[in-house]
């Protein structure tokens, strides 16, 4: 693979690996909706998408007659296709650097709070009065937990409601750091040396294909 190609396919990987470290080396858990996950997941896939199906089925009829400008309706086209994914996916929330037993005290309390009908059956949870089924699962290796929709009625901004109000609870709570983080961000910062490696040894077979798209692209504007 050339060292242009390289770089584009797992600097986002590299990103999304330091970050995941970040969050789960943090002494504090961390609540982020599934739509945002799964977005920033699509970001870290995307340098291998680029490299991969976007140049093995890339359209040079259309490259002839639009030029560079070819790979922004193929980048488009790759962000509508991730934002119908996301709006596809039910509700889901994810809690990083904690374990189930450590958040299903604070879960009930706050469901108490939040809803008076609250049933829980197992590992499952009802709020009627906030239009919202879900069921827990706890990810023990990476110390994550899931709080994912149960059925197809659901209620959009009862979810809403239950990530603000939960997002408030686990500010007060403190953890210990998860290992799992330090072999996330040793992978990412693995990765970012192997890079600068590549491009220490050959910097202008990064540097042209970058100065051609920079061309290219100055050609095509008015």
């Amino acid at each position: 693979m050339e060292p242009f190609h390289m770089c584009l396919a797992l600097g986002p990987a590299a990103v999304y690996l330091l970050l995941l470290g970040a969050l789960n080396l943090c002494r504090r858990p961390f609540l982020v909706s599934g739509a945002r996950d799964a977005a920033a997941l699509g970001l870290a896939v995307s340098g291998f998408v680029i490299v991969g199906p976007m140049e093995l089925f890339f359209p040079s009829a259309a490259a002839m007659r639009f030029g560079a400008f070819i790979w922004v309706l193929l980048l488009a086209l790759y962000a509508l296709g991730l934002v119908l994914l996301l709006l596809w996916l039910r509700p889901r929330l994810i809690i990083y650097n904690i374990s189930a037993d450590q958040l299903r005290p604070i879960l009930a309390d706050l469901v108490d709070q939040l809803d008076p009908q609250a049933r829980w059956a197992g590992d499952s949870l009802a709020l009627p009065g906030l239009g919202v089924q879900l069921h827990v699962e706890d990810l023990s290796w990476m110390r994550n937990v899931s709080l994912v929709s149960a059925g197809g009625s659901q209620n959009h901004f009862g979810w809403r409601r239950l990530e603000r109000a939960l997002s408030a609870e686990l500010v007060s709570v403190e953890v210990s750091r998860n290992p799992r983080g330090a072999s996330l961000a040793g992978a990412g910062l693995l990765i970012v040396v192997g890079m600068i490696g590549v491009v220490a040894r050959d910097p202008e077979a990064v540097a042209r294909p970058l100065l051609e798209i920079g061309q290219s692209v100055f050609s095509i504007l008015p």
